[in-house]
């Protein structure tokens, strides 16, 4: 089924290869050639900035912190980890030093650059911070596969040949959850935590299939896989797995994502577990209890940090000295000066020592570490290994990604969906060629005694749940029965298909995008009368969240502009939200509308053709699924024709020209 070991590895890197340059080309399509303004409104870029402090760290490295001074609420890019330039926008091609940004949160960020001292033109004012393409995340990848195609044929390369297809995993099928008193006793376990579930609405203990799949887990010798439709509680299982495996083995358990979001949600989730949890990077989500879990802080917390402070002070000092010579000097003040920062370089030596104490300190006692895939050959942690290594949203990493932490363990447990969003590939050609398969959905066909589905889940109506179960989980999904009924009202019916069929909403194309404005005002009107009937149930302050969704970004914005001037919704905006599909992944409203905008007398769909997007979009519905579109124009793929007959047989499809005044 698949290539042998050293073709298995040279098509990936090459595959890797065609994603860098494409990505390398859409990246200087934008970035190069637009202005400080468009950089900055498109998440490049921060400016202007104010320095607020300097300091040396490893390598005589000078690290500024800075703060963003205007234009505070626009998204942005930079993160922990990425490459990124200080510069001047006096003379921004000229007047640059590159670095990595060591720290971001909130308004404030920390850059290392790749200097000993800040240049002159940084006291001019009109700084910025441009993020730069990011070469080390290509580098991380394409080294982790040299490494697996070195490792493939020794003694240590076993789970490669697991994870290519070469060997079976292997079980401990003899041992129990609670039998021996080897592994901890999972009937106390509670699912309190499950997605979906109130306090009041948690079932008391795990269900059966999350039970099973932390005894699959904990039975594993090499790899276990956790497969987690929307709504199961996939989350809630990991959590108590990683649990399980630090109460058994008494090792640290290397814990990752793709995402830092995601990394961040199991970081939470552990460390309220009474796990000692050190987090790798940065939070996204920048909250006091996610800050205390970072390794920075861990270190700023440690009782050594006073001996760094000193001494750091101290440096700082015999570097001001030096910089009080004037440039022409004699030999005399050259020698001087340069004594005073080889003395500053003496302590800062000293200081990299302490600070290698703390980490080293830090680590021993650590019972999770987590990080994003990238993030988990961190310097501070490039040359650990760990018994175990769990990769989060499994379905939706990057395959040479996943490898970086596969290498450093010894077993590996995927956790996700690969039937929801696959990880985004920039080149079709790369895509096409096999680069959007990830490791876990390689090896749910290969080694399908590692899988485990959990097959009960706590968000969804049964019959916003069916179609897709049926679709993509051969109808093993069940709904607990604290949501398998719930509706908006009495006698609501959970699902609709509005069939915009003949009505003349034909879609538009605009510049790459499409919109359909017919169908969005229809989309606006129908849940305009939707929330009128809702307003006789329900006050404002307990009234349903909505999601609005479409696959297409123009309708996205063609949406978003008919409710602003809907005086009648005017009071709930706060309780809609408006989006593409990849944007709702993870999240769950009460009511989703879908606005599928293709319409053509071609019958094309293209983006529409792949169902596992619409997997995701359809199962973020609790209580009402609406889904608007043109049955003609959909039904030339089997999986839209196999869902408009699924509302037909439960009385959900109506016409479009039913609501027409």
């Amino acid at each position: 089924m698949y290539l042998c070991l050293m073709d298995y590895f040279k098509q990936l890197t090459d595959l890797l290869k065609i994603e860098q340059t494409e990505d390398r080309r859409l990246y200087r399509e934008l970035a190069e050639t637009a202005s400080i303004n468009e950089r900055r409104a498109a998440g490049l870029a921060w400016y202007p900035i104010a320095i607020r402090d300097t300091e040396m760290s490893r390598g005589d490295y000078l690290t500024v912190e800075v703060e963003r001074t205007t234009n505070q609420d626009l998204p942005h890019q930079l993160r922990f980890g990425a490459s990124a330039a200080l510069f001047s926008n006096h003379d921004p091609q000229n007047d640059r030093v590159e670095g990595t940004i060591a720290f971001q949160g909130g308004q404030r960020l920390k850059i290392t650059l790749s200097t000993d001292e800040l240049p002159e033109w940084a006291r001019n004012g009109k700084l910025g911070i441009d993020l730069l393409f990011d070469d080390n995340s290509y580098n991380e990848m394409f080294s982790a596969l040299r490494q697996a195609n070195a490792l493939v044929e020794k003694p240590d390369g076993k789970l490669i040949r697991i994870l290519t297809g070469q060997e079976k995993p292997a079980f401990d099928e003899s041992s129990r959850s609670s039998s021996n008193g080897s592994y901890p006793d999972l009937s106390n376990i509670t699912g309190a935590n499950t997605p979906g579930l109130r306090a009041d609405e948690a079932s008391p203990k795990l269900n059966p299939s999350q039970q099973h799949a932390i005894e699959r887990i904990l039975q594993a010798t090499d790899l276990a896989i956790v497969h987690g439709p929307p709504g199961t509680g996939k989350t809630t299982t990991l959590v108590q797995a990683i649990k399980a495996l630090s109460q058994r083995d008494r090792q640290p358990i290397l814990v990752t994502a793709p995402s830092n979001t995601a990394v961040d949600l199991l970081s939470e989730k552990l460390s309220e577990q009474g796990l000692n949890v050190v987090r790798i990077g940065n939070p996204v989500r920048v909250s006091e209890k996610l800050q205390e879990l970072t390794l920075d802080e861990k270190m700023s917390a440690h009782p050594s940090t006073k001996e760094i402070k000193k001494l750091k002070k101290k440096a700082a000092e015999f570097r001001d000295m030096a910089h009080k010579y004037k440039r022409n000097f004699g030999k005399a003040e050259r020698d001087q000066r340069k004594a005073l920062f080889d003395e500053a370089r003496n302590i800062q030596k000293e200081i990299e020592r302490t600070e290698q104490f703390i980490l080293d300190d830090i680590l021993a006692k650590a019972q999770v570490v987590t990080a994003t895939l990238v993030g988990a050959n961190h310097y501070t942690i490039r040359n650990l290994s760990f018994q175990t290594a769990v990769i989060d949203e499994a379905g939706q990493a990057l395959e040479p990604a996943s490898w970086i932490p596969v290498l450093k363990a010894r077993q590996l447990v995927l956790a996700g969906d690969h039937c929801q969003l696959p990880p985004t590939v920039k080149s079709e050609e790369a895509a096409r060629a096999g680069l959007n398969k990830t490791l876990m959905e390689k090896n749910v066909l290969l080694h399908p005694e590692a899988v485990v589905l959990l097959e009960e889940q706590y968000r969804m109506h049964e019959t916003i749940m069916g179609y897709s179960s049926g679709i993509f989980y051969e109808h093993r999904l069940k709904a607990h029965p604290s949501v398998a009924t719930h509706a908006l009202f009495q006698g609501d019916s959970p699902l609709a298909f509005i069939d915009t069929a003949g009505c003349g909403f034909e879609e538009k194309p605009e510049g790459a995008g499409l919109s359909n404005p017919e169908e969005a005002a229809f989309l606006i009107k129908h849940a305009t009368r939707l929330i009128t009937e809702l307003r006789t149930h329900y006050t404002a302050s307990d009234f349903p969240s909505i999601a609005i969704i479409s696959p297409y970004r123009n309708q996205v914005q063609v949406l978003r502009e008919l409710l602003e001037h809907s005086p009648e919704l005017k009071d709930l905006t706060h309780r809609i939200s408006i989006n593409t599909i990849d944007s709702f992944q993870g999240q769950e409203r009460d009511i989703v509308y879908i606005g599928m905008t293709r319409s053509n007398s071609d019958n094309k769909i293209g983006f529409l053709s792949d169902i596992r997007r619409m997997n995701v979009a359809m199962t973020r519905a609790r209580k009402k699924l609406v889904v608007i579109g043109d049955s003609v124009t959909l039904s030339r793929l089997p999986f839209y024709a196999g869902f408009i007959s699924f509302a037909e047989e439960r009385n959900a499809w109506q016409s479009a020209w039913e609501f027409m005044e």
